[in-house]
């Protein structure tokens, strides 16, 4: 398989998540502003859920970028990334519709959690693969950023049982550190 041919099937899978995503969002009952305050919570986790997959989309678009070739174990831990990612409507579902209760809340961060493991065995491989010198090794470093924020995760999953808004918070602060394309790429490129 191709590299553009890899990326095309990824960028496919990834639109259909957003679309089911959305899909999901039911329209409010009434003409009013007060019809939307039930639906708020699955817009919010909306929000949040359009947020991680774009940053995933748009990470992975970089990282694949900064590779030359894929082969059979890359093409397999991107369908592992893919898998995770796949899991975000019903996760994203789950806890709008109840609310960010302790137990979907802690749910959507096993996701979130899983799909960061995913995106690094992704990594690692297309590492391994092009080579401990090559643009991306160069670009992905030690990795700082996606350590701490596989570690965020973690943290956040069980205070979700404690505390479902502060668990929240971290998921949000994840997001937020992600939201800038990741410009070691960018500058590995142009190097």
């Amino acid at each position: 398989m191709t590299k553009g041919r890899f990326e095309a099937f990824s960028d496919g899978v990834i639109a259909i998540i957003i679309t089911i995503m959305v899909l999901e969002m039911k329209v409010p009952h009434g003409d009013d502003l007060a019809a939307l305050q039930p639906v708020l919570p699955v817009f919010l986790s909306y929000v949040l859920s359009f947020a991680n997959v774009g940053i995933y989309w748009n990470n992975h678009h970089h990282m694949l970028h900064a590779s030359q070739k894929v082969d059979g174990p890359v093409l397999w831990a991107n369908l592992h990334l893919l898998f995770w990612l796949s899991l975000m409507p019903f996760a994203t579902g789950w806890m709008g519709e109840n609310h960010f209760a302790p137990v979907p809340t802690a749910g959507y961060g096993g996701v979130l959690l899983m799909c960061g493991i995913a995106y690094q065995i992704l990594s690692r491989k297309l590492i391994h693969l092009n080579g401990r010198d090559s643009t991306l090794a160069r670009a992905v470093g030690r990795d700082i950023k996606g350590k701490v924020s596989l570690a965020l995760y973690a943290t956040a999953i069980p205070l979700a049982f404690v505390h479902q808004w502060l668990a929240l918070a971290i998921y949000v602060v994840v997001a937020i550190m992600w939201f800038v394309p990741d410009r070691r790429i960018e500058r590995a490129m142009t190097e």
